[in-house]
């Protein structure tokens, strides 16, 4: 069984993104990995050569900026980096430049692959997530975060990046999926609120258009508007270590604060109870 990881990233130290955490995350069960470097002013593409394996392919790219209703120019890096994976690799594992993925789960994520090579009805593996907030301390907790999605997939170039890079379609239809115990750890959420500010500023002109602005005029932003959080009690990855010890900024918290619509009150009492989540949008089939 051949494994090739793969991701795409920009502008990765200017907004915060542990984009080598990420990568290294996974590198134990990949045989080779493929980064596209988009145009950057801030080092990452010396960023990314600084990795020290020789299982690392660098590709540089150049972003489509016309594509940037509804944030295509995510899906199309995505697939301009599948598109590089040779026919010998049976299963891409994909990550994004803030995603990563915790060393216990890399022997559960082993055994799936190999359980499922030879049963082609299986397109892909969903995850699931845990989406952090602010700190490193905090994950959200509310219907607004994606509870699971699609990060190994086939190598089978039918196969696109969706929307906004939000997952995989083949023929614009939803993948057989295998659902498995392991999670993503999302740290998307998780800078300097200045930073924070300027990302979303940036990132969202590539889904909205260039007349996007964040709500808030002060240039930070602001952490104490979620629906709900959690204290996270267990451990990050290690990879994640010297950069949660370099953690340079302070937010206050308070985890019992609920700010939650009576409709998703009623139905986040009905998924607590049944394990269900009513309404969730799915892009994937779990068999």
């Amino acid at each position: 069984m051949k494994v090739c990881g793969f991701s795409f990233v920009r502008n990765a130290i200017k907004y915060g993104f542990p984009v080598v955490e990420s990568v290294k995350s996974i590198l134990p069960v990949c045989d080779h990995f493929i980064v596209l470097v988009g145009p950057s002013d801030d080092g990452t593409l010396e960023l990314i050569k600084s990795i020290d394996s020789d299982k690392i392919q660098i590709i540089e790219s150049l972003w489509d900026e016309s594509l940037k209703k509804g944030g295509e120019v995510l899906a199309a890096e995505t697939n301009k980096a599948f598109d590089c994976i040779p026919a010998e690799y049976e299963w891409c594992f994909y990550l994004q430049a803030d995603e990563v993925v915790h060393e216990k789960y890399l022997p559960v994520i082993q055994d799936a692959m190999r359980q499922w090579k030879d049963n082609l009805h299986v397109e892909g593996l969903l995850f699931k997530y845990l989406h952090f907030w602010g700190t490193y301390d905090y994950v959200a907790k509310c219907r607004r975060w994606y509870r699971r999605e699609i990060r190994i997939i086939r190598n089978n170039k039918d196969i696109r990046s969706y929307r906004d890079a939000q997952g995989f379609r083949r023929h614009d239809q939803k993948l057989n999926v295998k659902l498995i115990d392991a999670c993503i750890y999302h740290y998307g959420y998780v800078k300097n609120p200045k930073v924070m500010y300027q990302k979303l500023n940036d990132f969202q002109r590539y889904k909205r258009g260039d007349n996007y602005k964040a709500r808030n005029e002060d240039g930070t932003y602001n952490y104490s508007e979620f629906e709900s959080i959690a204290y996270f009690q267990d451990t990050h990855p290690q990879v994640m270590e010297n950069r949660i010890s370099d953690l340079n900024w302070h937010i206050l918290l308070d985890n019992k604060h609920r700010k939650v619509k009576l409709k998703n009150a009623v139905l986040n009492f009905i998924e607590k109870k049944t394990g269900y989540r009513l309404f969730e949008y799915k892009n994937y089939k779990m068999i």
